[in-house]
């Protein structure tokens, strides 16, 4: 049986980790490239903040061919589709027919990824789609994976939230309105170590950092759109060893 060729838009972060766990133990798939977002201005990725010194490392760990998308500091819409398209039309060039993704529960974001992919003829994969999300980070632990949180939005959480390893009480002491995978945004992940890697990703903490941005609005057409509302962040620096 030939395996569906597939490439995994890769975050660094634990939902990421753990579909492309559940995708590596599918035989209908072949994993071959990981594609990961980085702000060229910091050289960190997209919206987790990490390294790119890190983020290398942990690819490398993964043992598998991993490419980078470099995005302005601020993109438009027009801009990071451009962007997208390129690196797309080049996967679809290289005979790969499908497009895996570690989202669990965002319908929206979900049509709009669907919705792109099949302007190129590819097939979206979701390994984790409508799961409960307090199951998943469970299962996430039991299989050994290792993860700490690099940013948080500060409407939950303060600076002493990032920098945290997730362990089984993190999910009791979260906030009621906080999804235990923080699927709608409420913080982000580094995932340094667990089955799919062939070695632990070493790292130390550095300094947290507090930042605003523009609050994103959705609408039909758009992934995001800034309005004049400001949201803040924490990130929490992780220094490659």
């Amino acid at each position: 049986m030939n395996k569906y060729k597939t490439y995994f838009n890769w975050s660094s972060g634990k939902d990421s980790a753990l579909a492309l766990y559940h995708l590596l133990q599918n035989n209908n798939y072949s994993v071959d490239e990981l594609i990961t977002t980085i702000n060229s201005h910091y050289n960190r990725v997209s919206m987790h903040g990490l390294r790119k010194e890190l983020l290398i490392a942990q690819t490398d760990a993964l043992n598998i061919p991993a490419s980078l998308i470099e995005l302005p500091e601020m993109p438009s819409m027009a801009i990071y589709e451009q962007k997208i398209t390129e690196v797309v039309l080049r996967l679809k060039s290289d005979n790969f027919t499908h497009s895996a993704f570690g989202d669990i529960f965002l319908e929206d974001l979900r049509a709009y990824r669907d919705k792109q992919l099949a302007k190129q003829n590819l097939t979206s994969v979701y390994p984790l789609w409508k799961r409960n999300t307090k199951a998943l980070l469970n299962e996430f632990l039991d299989l050994g994976f290792k993860t700490i949180i690099v940013c948080a939005n500060s409407k939950y959480f303060n600076e002493d939230f990032v920098g945290t390893i997730i362990d089984k009480k993190f999910i009791d002491n979260l906030p009621k309105e906080v999804d235990p995978c923080g699927e709608n945004g409420e913080f982000h992940t580094f995932c340094f170590d667990g089955p799919i890697f062939k070695n632990p990703i070493d790292f130390t903490i550095g300094e947290k950092v507090y930042r605003e941005y523009d609050t994103p609005k959705t609408d039909d057409d758009t992934v995001c759109k800034t309005s004049a509302e400001k949201y803040g962040v924490w990130y929490c620096d992780l220094l490659p060893k």
